[in-house]
């Protein structure tokens, strides 16, 4: 399984970088989710998991 993840620290280090990976939860039953990282050009990390890829970004930009 893909992360985004090395030893505890986001591996989105880049500013204005974002990554993703489709995971599957086994919490929610096996449901199919996008697990999201986004570092802002001032060097913030923005972390999130949803259903869709487009539902991530719309809560970055609200971020």
């Amino acid at each position: 399984m893909q992360s985004l993840n090395k030893n505890g620290v986001s591996i989105t280090q880049t500013p204005g970088e974002e990554k993703f990976v489709k995971c599957c939860l086994g919490a929610f039953r096996g449901q199919i989710y996008y697990q999201y990282d986004y570092r802002h050009t001032d060097g913030e990390l923005f972390s999130t998991v949803a259903k869709t890829l487009d539902e991530c970004r719309r809560r970055r930009d609200e971020w």
